[in-house]
């Protein structure tokens, strides 16, 4: 067993992975790879209308790692996850932010919290929940 442990969140979407990722690439940097169906080995098994469908995407950014796929089958699930990132600096985290919120709606604006440090919180235009914070020592 590795040593150290790392989430990767997986987002399901239903035909709009390669927008998503496109759109977290333009928000958070990185690189994104995709493997559309028509691409992959199983390709002979989907209809026509799924060949441009994304199999599998990574966006890779440091250390941040967020997989897609257009090909999950429950989009609906109710659980309650959020993607928390840890900004460095103010300025990363209100540049971040403001991308993140383009088409989207904010729930509670960045700015100072009771801790020290700065909060904000969003959904983006593609229904995911996002939580951005800074620590109090490095604001």
């Amino acid at each position: 067993m590795p040593s150290t442990l790392t989430v990767q969140p997986y987002l399901g979407f239903s035909g709009q992975a390669r927008d998503a990722l496109t759109f977290y690439q333009s928000c958070l940097g990185g690189a994104v790879e995709l493997m559309t169906v028509a691409d992959s080995p199983v390709a002979a098994h989907f209809p026509p209308d799924a060949q441009e469908h994304v199999l599998h995407g990574t966006l890779t950014s440091g250390p941040l790692i967020l997989n897609a796929s257009d090909m999950r089958e429950d989009t609906t699930r109710t659980h309650s996850v959020s993607l928390a990132l840890q900004c460095v600096d103010a300025a990363q985290a209100r540049k971040v932010f403001d991308a993140l919120a383009q088409g989207g709606t904010v729930t509670q604006p960045l700015g100072p919290s009771f801790w020290g440090g700065q909060f904000g919180e969003l959904t983006d235009r593609f229904g995911l929940h996002w939580l951005l914070n800074v620590p109090a020592e490095v604001r």
